[in-house]
């Protein structure tokens, strides 16, 4: 699957928006890609994931005992990335503000594991998913996303493999080009207030 076949994906989904977005990071983007609407269609997010699995070296996939996701968002590219590599699915949540795996999940001490999001902007719900993970007893040994939207910039502090990479400029609130800040500003993420 090429990059543009990606974004094709998203298009039909409907799921590749333009506007002025701020991002769960608090930055502010004029393009937003929705993994929701794109993983609506269970068998969309099967070709996405099964693209971005075959792209994991061979040797590394075969170390990969489970998958575990951050919630919300990467809930369903966790599992559909779980199904492509034949393992468990997982998720971390947050219900007192701090990651952690919770609902009879459990990792045995040193199982190898692959962190899944579904977007990666910074890289900080990476690696606190991350942390959570190794709390639990397993070792992540690498990441995925189905987008990086940082073009290779954000480190998750392990090799890291996204189906997509896009170099989309992000702001701060205060510095935004004029066209952005000329237009309402929208949160459509899973922390929209």
């Amino acid at each position: 699957m090429t990059d543009d076949d990606v974004l094709a994906e998203f298009r039909a989904a409907n799921a590749l928006l333009e506007g002025h977005f701020i991002l769960s990071s608090g930055l502010r983007s004029s393009r937003y890609l929705q993994c929701a609407r794109v993983l609506m269609d269970p068998r969309r997010g099967a070709r996405l994931a099964e693209a971005l699995a075959a792209r994991l070296p061979t040797d590394l996939k075969a170390r990969i005992s489970a998958v575990v996701s951050p919630a919300m968002g990467g809930v369903i590219a966790g599992h559909e990335m779980a199904r492509a590599l034949g393992v468990e699915a997982m998720f971390v949540e947050r219900p007192t503000g701090t990651f952690e795996l919770r609902r009879g999940f459990r990792l045995e001490d040193g199982q190898e594991v692959l962190m899944m999001e579904d977007v990666v902007t910074t890289g900080l719900s990476s690696r606190e998913a991350i942390k959570a993970i190794e709390a639990a007893g397993g070792r992540v040994i690498a990441g995925a996303a189905l987008v990086d939207r940082s073009n290779g910039g954000a480190d998750i502090g392990v090799p890291f493999y996204p189906l997509i990479r896009l170099d989309v400029p992000t702001y701060e609130a205060d510095a935004l080009p004029p066209e952005l800040a000329a237009l309402p500003a929208l949160k459509p993420g899973s922390r929209a207030a």
